[in-house]
């Protein structure tokens, strides 16, 4: 099992903890991400730990699709890469929601489905060093719509960009998994648990399966948050704000992806009943309207012992890593032991 140290996006203040960083890649860790939502974004973070690690594998966790066109998300991920020695960067792309979408970026929802493929296709192309040429069902280059001139010119990038860039999906639906076992390397599956994933992972496979390949040839990587502690209960209410922010008001009442996935997971009453009432501005009923099942199964809380259990079910279930969400010191050594990481610190 591979690991992950996850720092997310800022809140009010950016605070990079670089510290933690260092020791998750001493201890053997894999990979770092960062995420943006409407703060601070995605790749700059990654360029600041770039120059102060040397080899742990950058990656964003996600990057929103409209924050940039694809050949920006090529450049910068290209940028960094070559900055930081080549290899190291994973170009983790999601499509936010419609609020994010057309309130903050203000870009048209359109088709997600098409969008991504075409965003897909830009990027290797652009890091490939082809002329970037593409005719999309969503994205379109050169530009020839409303208010073009007509004299977009087809262009190559001039730096020698590392062709072998990985691109992996932040997707949750049916139709986005597969989508995302054909045209990407790896997965980042939106709030899947070990109880919850086989159905996504046939999906995945089928998805594989058309464009020639097999589910080993897709990286799964869940995230996971980590506690250490002798009260699990606390651990519990502690991450609920987070879950009614996310279910009750990260989306719109008609369409909100992370209360799709509640339902999914076997949650549709409360999912329903956080939404009404984070919406209603009733945030403390919201908050304890989450079930401590669905948050307790999402995340591995508790003693050094419990912990050592709940793990296994992550790695029985199939994920080829895990990005550990904590800001325990002790919770990053133990979980490189549970691993079994080649530690140097």
């Amino acid at each position: 099992m591979k690991l992950g140290i996850g720092v997310g996006y800022s809140g009010r203040d950016l605070r990079i903890p670089i510290e933690r960083i260092q020791l998750a890649e001493q201890l053997g860790y894999d990979s770092v991400w960062s995420a943006e939502a409407y703060g601070s974004d995605a790749w700059s973070p990654l360029a600041y730990i770039a120059a102060k690690t040397s080899h742990i594998r950058l990656g964003t966790a996600v990057q929103q699709l409209a924050g940039r066109p694809p050949v920006m998300a090529a450049m910068q991920a290209a940028t960094i890469d070559a900055l930081a020695g080549g290899d190291r960067v994973i170009i983790g792309v999601g499509v936010s929601g419609p609020q994010i979408v057309e309130g903050w970026y203000g870009q048209p929802w359109g088709r997600p489905y098409h969008r991504v493929k075409d965003y897909v296709t830009i990027i290797r192309k652009t890091l490939a060093r082809e002329v970037v040429e593409h005719d999309g069902r969503e994205i379109a280059l050169p530009f020839t719509g409303e208010g073009a001139l007509g004299i977009g010119k087809p262009l190559k990038s001039i730096l020698h960009m590392n062709p072998n860039i990985p691109i992996w999906l932040g997707t949750g639906t049916e139709t986005m998994v597969r989508l995302t076992g054909e045209i990407a390397d790896g997965w980042l599956p939106l709030r899947y648990t070990p109880e919850h994933v086989a159905r996504a992972k046939r999906w995945l496979a089928e998805g594989a399966e058309k464009a020639g390949k097999t589910l080993d040839d897709i990286e799964m990587q869940s995230s996971v948050p980590v506690v250490i502690t002798d009260d699990v209960g606390a651990a519990i209410d502690a991450a609920k704000p987070n879950v009614a922010l996310y279910v009750g008001g990260m989306g719109h009442r008609s369409l909100n992806f992370h209360k799709q996935m509640m339902v999914q997971r076997g949650f549709g009453e409360a999912a329903e009943r956080i939404q009404q009432l984070y919406l209603a501005h009733r945030k403390d009923e919201a908050v304890a309207a989450v079930p401590d099942e669905f948050v307790d199964e999402a995340a591995l809380y508790g003693p050094k012992e419990r912990i050592r259990m709940r793990y296994r079910d992550w790695v029985d279930a199939g994920f080829s890593g895990l990005t550990v969400g904590t800001e325990q010191e002790e919770a990053v050594r133990f979980m490189a032991e549970l691993a079994g990481l080649n530690r140097r610190a």
